[in-house]
């Protein structure tokens, strides 16, 4: 019962974190940044919206986090 539970809110925060990962402004160019082919942007979020998101983001990230150590403590010492 409990071992479900955890594998729902698993599932629903893995697709939530999916979800708002995506919806983050991008920062850099990736590989390109490594040889000098990108522009250098600040490392902070400009607007209330996106600091917002990025709280929101951690938060769901721990959450997940704490399931996936729940379920992997519950299924370890199941007997």
């Amino acid at each position: 019962m409990l071992s479900t539970l955890l594998t729902v809110l698993l599932v629903i925060t893995s697709l939530l974190l999916i979800l708002l990962v995506l919806l983050h402004k991008g920062r850099g160019g990736g590989l390109s940044d490594m040889f000098g082919g990108g522009v250098s942007s600040s490392l902070g979020g400009s607007s209330v919206a996106e600091r917002n998101l990025d709280r929101f983001t951690v938060g769901i990230g721990v959450i997940w986090f704490a399931c996936v150590l729940a379920l992997g403590l519950l299924l370890a010492y199941q007997n």
